[in-house]
C-alpha cells in the first residue's frame, strides 16, 4: 500500500539527473566570444567558412575554447577579453579588408562557458532578458496611413497602365486621400473602365458620383484589403529587423508586435545604440533587371570599360555579371515568396506572387526576352547585389513567378526569406528608447537570487519545525521542484526576466500549498483513528483531487496570461504555468517516493514524525 515498484523510484531518479544535467550549465556562467555573420545579403557564413575561420586564429596565435557553428553565423569563445579583443581585431582585418565595404559583420559576443560535454548533449543555460544582462529597448511606430497611402499611390499608377492597355480614356487620375478619383466625360466610358477595374483590381471597391460631362469613378481599398495590408506591413516588418537583428550578434533578441500597430525590439547585451538604430533604420529594396548578353560587353566591363547603361556585378557563385540599369520591377509589385519545389523537375525553387500591375509588366517582359537572362538584385544603402539571375524559359503570365536551377533547399529557403523581408513594408519611427547597463543587470540578478535563495530557506524552515521528518522530506521536494522548473526553461531556451525571477519565487511558496494539504490530511486521519499505514495512503491519495484541481484552476489562469499578455506579463506567465506543472509532479510523486522509503518499509510503523496530532476530547 506505501510501497513504490521499483520503476516508479527509477523514473524518479532518471527525472532528477536530467533535472540535474540541464540545470548545471546555468551556474557557469558567460565566457567572452567573438560572433562572425555575414553583412551581405548573398554572402552565407556556415560550416564551409570554418576553415578560414580557424586559419586566421591560428595565424594571430589565438587558442580558441571552442567554435560552433549556428543559423546566424559562426562564434568563438575565448579564455579572456584580451584574447577576445585580439581574436575580434585579427577576423575584422583579415575577412574586411576594405573597412569603408565590409563583407561580414565582426561583433562581440559572450557564449556559455559550460564544459562540451554538457553542450553535445544539447543542455544549455536559460537566455537572460534585457533586464537581467542590460542592452537596449525601442519601441517603434509603423506609419500605417504611409502604407495605404503609399499603396494608393502604386495603385493609381496601375489605374493609368490599366486603362491605357485597355484604351480607355479619362480625364484624370488623382489621389484625395484615402481615395482614388477618376473622372471622365461620358458614361459609357466610366462604364468600360468600372468593368476592367473590377476585373483586375479586386482589392478596389468602386463607387460612381457626378452628372453631365463630370462624372467621377471613386475606388478606394476595400476594408479587408485595408486589414490584410496592415497585417502585411507588420508581418514584413518584423521579418525584416529580425534579419537584420542577426548583424549585432544579438544572442536572443525579443521582437514582438504590441498592439495594432507597433513593434517593440529588445536587443540584450547590445551597449551600441547608434548602431542598433543604424540597422534597424535601414532601407532595401528589391529590383528586377535584365542582363546584358552582348557578345564582348562583359569582357570590356572586366577590363574597365563598362558599356553606358549597365553595371557589373557578381553571381552567388563568383562569375561576374553585366546588369541593365534599367529597372523592370521592384519589390513593391512583390506580395509574397515562398519555397518551394518545381512541379516538373522536382529540384528547389522560388515562388513568387506580383500584384495585379507586376503580372502584367512581367508577363510583358518574359514575352519579349525569352531565352535571357533576368537578375533579382536587393539594393541596399546605395549598394547592389544580385540574389539570383535565373533564364527566362517562356512567358509568365497570371502573377506567379518561379525562381529555379543550381539552388539547394537551403538556399531556396534563403532566398525566398530575401525576397520576402528585404525590405520595410512601411517607415517606422522609434516612438520610446531605452538603455540598461550590464551593472543593472547583473544587480536586479543577485537581487532575484537572493529573494528565492531567503524564500526557500523560510519555507524550508517552518516546514521542517511544523511538520518534523515529513517537513524535512516537503523541503527536498520543494528542491526537486526548483530543480525541474529550471531544467525545464533551459531546455526550453526560454528567455529569463526579472518577471520570471518573480515566478519562481511566487512557484515556491505556491509549491509547498500541496504537501500541506496532504500533510494535514494524514494528521486528520490519524486523528480519527486510522492505522499509521492506512493514514498515509489515504492522506495522498485523498488530497490529490483538491491538489489537481487547484492547480487547474491555477493553470487557467496562467494560460490566459499567456495567450493575451506580452512583454513581461508573459515572461511571468510562461515560469507561473511551468511551475504549476513541476509542482504537482514534486509534491505528489517525488515526496510520496521519499515517505514511502523512510516509511514504506518498516515492518512494524509506531509513529510517524509529522508533528502534533491534534486529536478530538472524549466526552
Amino acid at each position: 500500500m506505501n510501497r513504490y515498484p521499483l520503476w516508479k523510484y527509477i523514473t524518479v531518479a532518471v527525472a532528477l539527473l536530467i533535472g540535474f544535467l540541464y540545470t548545471l550549465p546555468n551556474f557557469f556562467g558567460e565566457a567572452p566570444a567573438v560572433q562572425v555573420s555575414s553583412n551581405r545579403a548573398t554572402l552565407k557564413v556556415d560550416a564551409a567558412s570554418l576553415p578560414r575561420i580557424e586559419a586566421i586564429l591560428a595565424a594571430a596565435q589565438v587558442v580558441p575554447d571552442g567554435i560552433f557553428v549556428e543559423s546566424n553565423g559562426i562564434k568563438v569563445r575565448l579564455k579572456d577579453t584580451d584574447a577576445q579583443l585580439k581574436a575580434k581585431d585579427a577576423l575584422e582585418k583579415a575577412l574586411n579588408p576594405d573597412p569603408a565595404n565590409p563583407d561580414y559583420v565582426v561583433a562581440l559576443n559572450l557564449l556559455t562557458a559550460s564544459p562540451k560535454w554538457l553542450t553535445d548533449i544539447g543542455a544549455l543555460p536559460m537566455y537572460l532578458g534585457l533586464d537581467l544582462r542590460g542592452g537596449v529597448h525601442f519601441l517603434l511606430q509603423v506609419d500605417m496611413p504611409g502604407a495605404v497611402q503609399k499603396r494608393l499611390d502604386a495603385m493609381a499608377a496601375d489605374l493609368r497602365a490599366l486603362l491605357r492597355d485597355k484604351n480607355v480614356r479619362h480625364a484624370g487620375i488623382n489621389r484625395d486621400g484615402e481615395r482614388i478619383v477618376i473622372s471622365f466625360r461620358d458614361a459609357e466610358t466610366r462604364d468600360k473602365a468600372r468593368a476592367a477595374i473590377a476585373a483586375e483590381m479586386s482589392d478596389l471597391g468602386l463607387s460612381e458620383q457626378g452628372e453631365a460631362d463630370q462624372l467621377r469613378l471613386v475606388a478606394s481599398l476595400k476594408p479587408e484589403a485595408l486589414v490584410k495590408l496592415r497585417e502585411y506591413a507588420i508581418k514584413q516588418n518584423i521579418n525584416t529587423l529580425l534579419n537584420r537583428i542577426n548583424e549585432l550578434g544579438v544572442a536572443e533578441p525579443v521582437i514582438a508586435q504590441q498592439g495594432a500597430d507597433r513593434i517593440v525590439v529588445q536587443l540584450p547585451g547590445v551597449q551600441d545604440t547608434a548602431k542598433a538604430k543604424d540597422i534597424l533604420g535601414r532601407t532595401a529594396t528589391l529590383e528586377i533587371r535584365m542582363v546584358d548578353d552582348t557578345p564582348g560587353a562583359l569582357e570590356a566591363a572586366l577590363a574597365g570599360r563598362v558599356p553606358f547603361g549597365t553595371e557589373l556585378y557578381t553571381e552567388r557563385g563568383g562569375a561576374p555579371l553585366l546588369v541593365k540599369k534599367q529597372v523592370v520591377l521592384t519589390g513593391e509589385r512583390l506580395t509574397d515568396a515562398q519555397p518551394g519545389f518545381d512541379s516538373q523537375t522536382h529540384e528547389p525553387a522560388v515562388h513568387l506572387t506580383l500584384d495585379s500591375a507586376g503580372a502584367r509588366i512581367f508577363r510583358d517582359v518574359t514575352r519579349e526576352n525569352v531565352g535571357k537572362r533576368m537578375a533579382i538584385l536587393l539594393i541596399e544603402k546605395g549598394k547592389g547585389e544580385v540574389v539570383t539571375a535565373p533564364v527566362i524559359r517562356t512567358e509568365i503570365g497570371g502573377g506567379r513567378v518561379q525562381i529555379s536551377g543550381r539552388m539547394t533547399t537551403s538556399e531556396a529557403n534563403d532566398v525566398a526569406l530575401l525576397l520576402r523581408a528585404g525590405s520595410l513594408a512601411a517607415p517606422m519611427d522609434i516612438v520610446e528608447e531605452r538603455t540598461i547597463g550590464p551593472s543593472l543587470g547583473a544587480e536586479n540578478i543577485q537581487k532575484g537570487f537572493n529573494s528565492t535563495l531567503w524564500g526557500f530557506v523560510a519555507i524550508a524552515v517552518f516546514m521542517i519545525v511544523y511538520y518534523q521528518v515529513f517537513g524535512l522530506i516537503s523541503a527536498v521536494a520543494l528542491a526537486a521542484n526548483l530543480l525541474f522548473l529550471v531544467a525545464l526553461l533551459s531546455m526550453l531556451q526560454a528567455t529569463l526576466t526579472l518577471p520570471g525571477i518573480a515566478a519562481i519565487a511566487l512557484t515556491l511558496g505556491m509549491a509547498i500549498d500541496a504537501n500541506v494539504l496532504i500533510f494535514e490530511r494524514i494528521r486528520e486521519e490519524l486523528a480519527a483513528g486510522k492505522s499509521m499505514r492506512g493514514a498515509l495512503h489515504a492522506g495522498y491519495s485523498k488530497a490529490f483531487g483538491t491538489i489537481f484541481d487547484t492547480n487547474i484552476t491555477t493553470l487557467i489562469a496562467g494560460l490566459a496570461l499567456l495567450i493575451f499578455g506580452s512583454g513581461p506579463v508573459r515572461g511571468f506567465a510562461v515560469v507561473h504555468c511551468l511551475g504549476i506543472l513541476t509542482s504537482i509532479f514534486s509534491a505528489v510523486v517525488v515526496s510520496r517516493a521519499m515517505v514511502n522509503l523512510v516509511y514504506g518499509r518498516q515492518k512494524k510503523l509506531t509513529r510517524l514524525a509529522i508533528g502534533q496530532v491534534w486529536k478530538p476530547e472524549s466526552k
